[in-house]
């Protein structure tokens, strides 16, 4: 006699649906970034909508740089019900700031790039082509290094 399955996912198919790894889903749940997974009758975990919105959100924390500390703790916060909502948020809000500060600091490095790949282009343009293997075009390499472009 084979055990049913209840209305869900396996792990395996939570795997393919989130891009980890079982061993991964395996993980979040013994530190307690998600909730207990729920089990089959068999013994196997079943993933619900609930669970893999835990886990949309855990990866969301993670690809934006989150600390685990900082994961844990809202995962703890989460689990010890509404009455922590402002310490969750406030929680959001300082990790939304540390984004915010680094998408400054990442719009500034582009500009930055940006000049150097206009220069370079004003550089290229005002050197005809020459073969891989050539030496420089002796008109900017003056300049370009006096520029601090070489």
């Amino acid at each position: 006699m084979t055990a049913t399955m209840p209305r869900g996912l396996s792990i395996s198919e939570a795997a393919d649906r989130t891009g980890l790894s079982t061993d991964t889903l395996r993980y979040y749940e013994r530190i307690g970034l998600i909730d207990p997974v729920p089990r089959s009758s068999a013994g196997h975990r079943v993933y619900g909508e609930a669970q893999l919105e835990q886990v949309s959100f855990v990866l969301l924390l993670r690809n934006t740089g989150m600390p685990i500390r900082d994961m844990l703790r809202y995962a703890r916060l989460r689990r010890e019900g509404e009455y922590t909502a402002d310490e969750r948020r406030e929680l959001l809000e300082e990790h939304r700031g540390r984004l915010r500060a680094r998408s400054r600091e990442l719009e500034s490095s582009i500009r930055f790039l940006n000049v150097k790949i206009d220069r370079y282009g004003g550089i290229s343009e005002s050197c005809p082509a020459a073969p891989p293997a050539a030496p420089p075009c002796p008109e900017t390499v003056g300049t370009a290094r006096a520029a601090g472009h070489v």
